[in-house]
């Protein structure tokens, strides 16, 4: 196997960060907060949302106020991780569902406070 196989299986084989994040519009105080299976690719794709001037993760109300306020307005901030587990087959999905719903429980970020919806 040649160094650049070597290094993209090790890239592929390493423990993503798992966790719950939340974007914020620095003028108004909104966030949204959400989950991811891998932070550093969300993290990563928020900040090229940024430099670029867009950004799209299906909530329509984000998008439209970072075009109307602009993107440089918002900051992604990562609010909590999962420990990784031992297995590397180990599927986290339920976990982060629960650990979502603490924190859009603690922060109730809907209506005037948030982008998120009620379920």
């Amino acid at each position: 196997m040649d160094r650049h196989a070597e290094l993209k299986q090790e890239y592929k084989d390493r423990p993503k960060n798992t966790g719950v994040y939340q974007i914020k519009n620095q003028l108004n105080g909104k966030v949204f907060v959400a989950s991811s299976p891998n932070l550093d690719g969300m993290a990563n794709r928020f900040a090229m949302g940024v430099k670029y001037g867009w950004f799209s993760n299906g909530n329509r109300q984000l998008e439209e106020e970072m075009k109307t306020y602009g993107p440089e307005n918002f900051t992604f901030e990562i609010l909590d991780q999962l420990k990784p587990s031992e297995d590397r087959q180990y599927d986290y999905r339920e976990d982060l569902k629960a650990l979502e719903a603490l924190w859009v429980e603690k922060l109730q970020p809907f209506e005037a406070k948030g982008y998120n919806k009620r379920k």
